[in-house]
């Protein structure tokens, strides 16, 4: 795609990026096939393609008005079209510059962007957890569109005592110790009878992404920084990796390294963040002939789960698969949809806040086709999947750490 990027944009740092995404695009279209948010609204500019139009138009000097603002929010960010790109375009980056540009030159009302502060900040707080706490304590009293984001409280479970010479970091999250604590603990769990130690640095907190796609991203760097800044001292003294399991948040550490990349003080620290940090799911292959003696009693064959693989992890992290096989190995029947297993559960990080409607609509289709399997138990990989998903149906919907940790314990 050719372009000719206006004056303000020639010599910035986003703009040659944006230039550089722009001239791999030609316009085929095999991503507006893939795109949740065409599928739904049959609008050009609300898939990736005609999104890259847009982006363009505005880096070429056109004013950008509230509607182009409109079809860049209603983008899921799902990168399910980078994984039918045939040209390796990183729509991802593209989108978080285009709404940088456009959000910097059209104002957004007052009630919106009071929605949106309070979701980058709120998230963020110490008050989330107790603000989470009295939720669930008064759940069966909430209106229902405020109990969907409440899930039912659960108890961690014990955090394992043992020492071991290995020793992995994890990133607990900014929501997901509060919202469903027993994932972490199990994860601990699962690593400890492998003989890996797992390490919680307490200065560590959010990921970044929230505040970053909620278009404060020097606040989200700011985040990045900070975590790097509490991961490094266990970097130096020999930590292994830094395991992720909320692939949203894996997919966003694993791009501090771009993130910061032109930053003098971060640069190469981030590179080796982003370097270590693994998703739960690729310690599976070293875990399995440890765990599987393990097991005392082998998983129900004939109790099927559904595994609904987040887009960040097999868009945004390019993993797929892994979960099936390697829990497959140990017994487990995981299966995933026969159709549409590619799409968007509608979660999306604040997606299902901001766009109910759509999310909503992209939540029930998933519901729909995962139901197909009749499934004892759905499972995922991330915080938001598994939230906006449980808010939609009455099968347990589950981590599949949660799994392993409940079969190993039995």
């Amino acid at each position: 795609m050719q372009t000719q990027l206006a004056s303000e944009y020639q010599h910035s740092a986003e703009g040659r990026e944006a230039e550089a995404i722009l001239r791999k695009c030609v316009h085929c279209g095999f991503c507006t096939a893939t795109c949740p948010t065409y599928q739904l609204l049959g609008d050009e500019l609300d898939g990736p393609r005609g999104r890259i139009y847009l982006i363009k138009q505005v880096l070429e000097g056109a004013t950008p008005t509230r509607k182009t603002q409109q079809h860049l929010d209603r983008c899921l960010t799902c990168r399910n079209c980078e994984s039918t790109c045939p040209s390796g375009v990183q729509y991802g980056h593209l989108v978080d510059i285009g709404r940088a540009v456009v959000d910097a030159k059209v104002p957004r009302p007052a009630p919106e962007r009071a929605v949106r502060w309070l979701l980058k900040e709120g998230l963020n707080s110490p008050l989330f957890a107790p603000a989470m706490k009295l939720g669930q304590t008064m759940r069966g009293w909430l209106p229902a569109t405020l109990k969907a984001k409440v899930p039912e409280a659960r108890p961690a479970g014990a955090w394992p005592t043992r020492s071991h010479a290995r020793k992995v970091l994890m990133l607990a999250g900014c929501v997901q110790p509060a919202m469903a604590p027993n994932i972490n603990s199990a994860t601990a769990r699962v690593l400890d009878a492998a003989g890996i130690q797992t390490v919680v640095a307490p200065e560590a907190g959010c990921c970044g992404a929230v505040k970053f796609h909620l278009n404060d991203q020097a606040g989200g760097l700011a985040q990045m920084r900070a975590n790097i800044d509490a991961w490094w001292p266990h970097v130096q003294q020999g930590a292994e990796a830094i395991v992720m399991n909320a692939s949203g948040c894996g997919v966003s550490v694993k791009e501090y390294g771009h993130l910061l990349r032109d930053d003098p003080a971060y640069a190469e620290k981030a590179a080796r963040i982003s370097a270590l940090t693994r998703d739960l799911s690729e310690l599976l292959p070293e875990l399995v002939p440890l765990l599987k003696p393990r097991l005392a009693h082998a998983p129900d064959e004939q109790r099927v789960v559904a595994f609904h693989p987040p887009c960040t992890l097999q868009h945004g992290q390019q993993l797929k698969g892994g979960v099936e096989r390697w829990l497959g190995e140990l017994g487990f029947t995981l299966q995933v949809a026969r159709n549409e297993s590619h799409l968007c559960c509608g979660s999306a990080g604040t997606y299902s806040v901001l766009n109910p409607e759509l999310a909503t609509t992209l939540r029930d289709r998933k519901l729909d086709r995962l139901g197909e399997l009749q499934p004892a138990v759905i499972a995922s990989a991330n915080i938001g999947c598994i939230t906006h998903l449980q808010s939609g149906t009455d099968t347990p919907v589950r981590h599949w750490v949660e799994l392993l940790d409940d079969a190993l314990r039995a």
